[in-house]
Order: C-alpha cells, then sequence, then structure tokens
C-alpha cells in the first residue's frame, strides 16, 4: 500500500528529545516500512526515516524557531495537496489543518488526534466536519466530541526492542519522566515519594509556557534531600533511568489523552502507579502493570506495595499490548476501510 505520514514540524521525527506525537509518528512509520509497504514521510529535514522523506521545512521549528509558524503549516497542506493522488491514503497527524483541503481532494485519509479535545474552540471546529475520518489514541480521549466521525480508537505502540529491561542496581527509588506542568503534578510525585522516605529521580522538560509556574510551584520542592532532578534525557538514557526504578509516578490531574510514559517503563518492566483519569484505566491494569489509585492515600498505599508487581509480567503485557507492529495493524485496518468506503 502506498501511504502517506504527516507529521507536525515542531519536532524532528523521531524528535531529538522530548516529542511525544513525532515520537508515534515515527513508530508508526518503521512498522509500515518494516511490514512491506510504500511509506512517504512529510516532515521536518531534519527527519531521519526508512520511509521516503520528503523535507518541508529545513529543520524542526523547535530547534530553528521563526516568527510565523502558521506559514510553514500552510507550505505543509499545499505540498501533500501537490501529491496526494499518489497515495492510496494519507495519514496526518496535524490536528485540524488538513480538514478543509482534503474533504474536496476524493484521496482516503484520516487524521490521528494526538492532544486534548476538551478545549471549546476544539469542539466548534471540528464539529464543521463531522464526517471527516479520526482516530483517537483513547476512548477516554473522546468524550468531550463524542459525535464525530471516529474510524477507531488506536492506543500507541513502540519498537518492542527500544527499550528493555537493564537493571544494574536493585530498584531503589520512585521515577518522574515527561515534562513539569501543572497538569502532570510532579508535585504530588515528591509527596509520595517523601512519604516513603524513597529518593525520586526527576527526568523532565520544563517548557518555557510552564517557567513562572516552574518558578512559583515546584522549584523550592526540588531542594528537597530526596528529589534529584536529571532534566531531560534520550531514549538511550530512558533504559537505566526506568529499569532501576521501583515504580514510574503518574499522579496526572488532567484528561491525559494516553501517556506514553506509561508504556515506555512498562517495556523496561518497571509499574505503574497512576491516578484514574483520562487513558490511565485502559493503559494500565490494575494489580498487573501497577496500581490505579484515586488520591493521594491511595498512591502512598499503592507506593508502598510496589514490590509485589511481577516485573517480568510488566514486560509480558507491554510485548503483547503496546508494540509498534500492533499499531501498524490496526492502522492498516483503518486504511482499508477508508479506502473501501471511497470506491463506493
Amino acid at each position: 500500500m502506498r501511504i502517506a505520514q504527516i507529521a507536525p514540524l515542531f519536532e524532528a521525527v523521531p524528535p531529538k528529545l522530548y516529542g511525544g506525537t513525532e515520537r508515534v509518528v515515527h513508530w508508526i512509520t518503521e512498522a509500515l516500512v518494516q511490514q512491506g509497504h510504500d511509506v512517504t514521510l512529510f516532515a521536518s529535514g531534519d527527519s531521519i526515516t526508512s520511509a521516503k522523506l520528503v523535507p518541508v521545512w529545513p529543520q524542526a521549528l523547535r530547534l530553528s524557531p521563526i516568527a510565523d509558524w502558521v506559514a510553514t503549516y500552510a507550505l505543509l497542506i499545499e505540498t501533500v495537496a501537490e501529491r496526494a493522488h499518489e497515495f492510496d491514503v494519507l495519514h496526518f497527524h496535524i490536528d485540524y489543518w488538513p480538514n478543509s483541503v482534503f474533504s474536496r481532494l476524493g484521496v482516503p485519509f484520516v487524521t490521528t488526534l494526538h492532544g486534548r479535545l476538551d478545549l471549546h474552540e476544539f469542539g466548534v471546529v471540528y464539529s464543521k466536519f463531522p464526517k471527516v475520518p479520526i482516530v483517537s489514541i483513547s476512548d477516554n480521549q473522546r468524550k468531550p466530541v463524542p459525535h464525530l466521525g471516529w474510524a477507531g480508537t488506536v492506543h500507541h505502540g513502540m519498537p518492542a526492542d527500544l527499550l528493555r529491561p537493564e537493571p544494574t542496581e536493585p530498584p531503589s527509588y520512585f521515577a518522574f519522566l515527561g515534562r513539569i506542568s501543572p497538569e502532570k503534578r510532579v508535585d504530588r510525585a515528591i509527596e509520595i515519594a517523601g512519604a516513603c522516605n524513597t529518593e525520586l529521580r526527576v527526568a523532565a522538560k520544563i517548557d518555557r509556557a510552564d517557567d513562572e509556574y516552574f518558578a512559583r510551584d515546584i522549584k523550592h520542592l526540588f531542594e528537597l534531600p530526596h528529589v534529584n532532578y536529571i532534566g531531560e534525557i534520550n531514549d538511550a538514557q530512558k533504559i537505566g533511568f526506568l529499569s532501576n526504578a521501583k515504580a514510574l509516578l503518574v499522579p496526572i490531574d488532567w484528561e491525559e489523552p494516553f501517556g506514553l510514559v506509561m508504556i515506555e517503563a512498562m517495556a523496561c518492566g518497571t509499574p505503574v502507579i497512576a491516578f484514574r483519569r483520562g487513558s490511565v484505566p485502559e493503559v494500565i491494569e490494575n494489580g498487573v502493570t501497577g496500581f490505579i489509585v484515586d488520591d493521594m492515600a491511595g498512591a502512598i498505599e499503592a507506593a508502598k506495595k510496589i514490590d509485589t508487581i511481577d516485573r517480568a509480567g510488566v514486560r509480558k503485557r507491554f510485548e503483547e499490548r503496546f508494540t509498534n507492529l500492533r499499531m501498524a495493524d490496526d492502522y492498516m485496518a483503518i486504511y482499508k476501510n477508508l479506502i473501501a468506503a471511497n470506491k463506493k
């Protein structure tokens, strides 16, 4: 099958460090190539891929900021539109941007929505295109806009061998991975670890948008003796960081659409303690791959009994549920349905 993957331009594919959507686009693309499909990736020029790369902008926008990023997306849409009829299906990862143009071209297309959908303006925009096929990354993600043209839910998956259990010492600390932001609640993670008299290692980026929040609410907590702030880390560093952790703490305070960090931990055989928000009940199996909790008391209790989770079992469930080959199979089923419907 001739498949186009259209990525955001803010990060390279795969991203150098943080960048969930671009990371998933990379994993989908590589799995489809591995399965023998003819795949073209529209992305920034510093992307690395086994597919055919169409470099829409020379460098990821995060690394080379420009005054008007919207101009690059206008260029992206036109570049794909000029070549649309070369493909059997177009798979977008850029929210509502393709809807107007590609609804008129007659080429099957679908968009995976990677972010939150509970913002008023998103619902207004998407409601203008009720029949445009879209994919959710969790069933929970759909709740704010259940009436749209959902083509399916595809949980994320990652290469089976990208992260593996490679412990070099007995698990001795709790881990927090991702971003420092109000909805991720690193302050809760600090409190949980402190209540267990256990070190918390924080591997996370701080976006400019969250600088004020960090300075006001979090910076002083990083001075506590049990907190070790490492900073942003790459995939190679995640192996040791997660494999040697007692658990990954995901004390979120928002409707997380998916949460890649959870399956990254599972790939390393590391159980997850997560609050019951967003996709968590779809990703974590309570008592098998970690614990799902409803409050701080429950989180502290779960942290104290985390050694009851079988780490080999955590890795096994990752292999069964969250590889990128499974993800590619799920998307192929959606592509085939779209192509068949387009021929009617």
